[in-house]
């Protein structure tokens, strides 16, 4: 059993994870552990910033978004050297077991880590959902509600003024949020980086649309596509409608977290707990089948996740 443990949150912050800080902080406790925070990644291990938590850190976190910990990239974390720096201040500290709270690359940092002998469980905290290894991560929901909502007052001025809105959410590598968006606000057409888009064909079906009546239209696009100013130009040139450009950006980071954010965030670092109080580690805490489970970290970083592609049709069929 790890007698002291410490958390930190790194990369991109993503609404609930204060939740699984909160929830592993206070679960470590009862089972006779120390916890302590790790401020602003991998950085703080390195540079030593670190504290003593207990159950009156966490109070008031829960509704949080962002990070209370902090988080930061971490390029010295990328060598081997830096990894090794971070051992040293893990033996120092006496932490035998870390909760990273990120993505892919904080995992690769928590692999290098466990293998250093540092037992290291990861849980997917990103709003992209782009993990491979599980069906959801922590922050998805609460983004995609935040997109929605933006993009559904949007659409109120988009309708006064007989526009075309383009639409840029967040997904620099995956089109999740884009696609289940785009269903949910009633999108004529999304592109991704995963799907290929034909704008002729778009500006083709927004013309016999418009001639049907319809008089404003509505684009979702991935940031990961990268061409969001270029595609509401040549709407415009197609169809001689004017077409403006709403990049919601890092807003949809932000915000109280979602029911299903707070309850799986920590659900997910109970599970990590349960992992380190057994002295297991190089784990990735993971959703299947609707519920949560562990797999070994390399692994779970070398699946490849499918895309949703029936939404995708779903949303083609249903749009105009």
């Amino acid at each position: 059993m790890a007698r002291r443990i410490g958390i930190l949150t790194s990369g991109g912050d993503a609404p609930g994870m204060n939740a699984v800080v909160r929830a592993v902080t206070r679960a470590g406790l009862q089972k006779g552990m120390e916890v302590y925070g790790i401020r602003r990644g991998y950085v703080g291990l390195l540079t030593g910033d670190v504290f003593e938590m207990d159950e009156r850190t966490v109070s008031g976190v829960i509704q949080r978004g962002g990070t209370f910990l902090y988080t930061a990239r971490c390029p010295e974390f990328r060598d081997m050297e830096g990894v090794k720096k971070g051992y040293e201040m893990c033996k120092k500290l006496g932490l035998e077991g870390i909760v990273v709270v990120g993505g892919d690359g904080s995992f690769r940092g928590a692999g290098d880590l466990s293998s250093l002998g540092i037992n290291c469980i990861g849980v997917p905290g990103t709003i992209d959902n782009d993990i491979q290894c599980t069906e959801y991560t922590i922050g998805y929901d609460t983004a995609m509600n935040t997109a929605m909502e933006m993009i559904d007052k949007i659409c109120d001025t988009t309708q006064s003024h007989d526009r075309c809105s383009v639409i840029e959410v967040m997904g620099r590598k995956a089109g999740y949020i884009a696609v289940n968006v785009g269903i949910a606000v009633g999108a004529e057409a999304v592109i991704t980086l995963e799907e290929p888009y034909d704008l002729n064909e778009i500006a083709k079906k927004m013309m016999q649309a418009k001639k049907g009546g319809k008089t404003h239209f509505l684009i979702v696009v991935a940031e990961g596509v990268g061409q969001t100013d270029v595609i509401a130009r040549e709407i415009q040139e197609m169809t001689g409608m004017e077409s403006r450009v709403t990049v919601l950006g890092h807003v949809q980071r932000g915000g109280s977290p979602t029911v299903r954010d707070r309850v799986l965030a920590t659900e997910m670092g109970y599970h990590a707990v349960e992992l380190l109080e057994q002295g297991i580690g190089n784990r990735i805490v993971g959703l299947k089948d609707g519920k949560v489970y562990d797999i070994d970290l390399q692994e779970g970083l070398a699946m490849k996740k499918p895309f949703i592609n029936r939404r995708f049709e779903i949303m083609n069929m249903t749009a105009f």
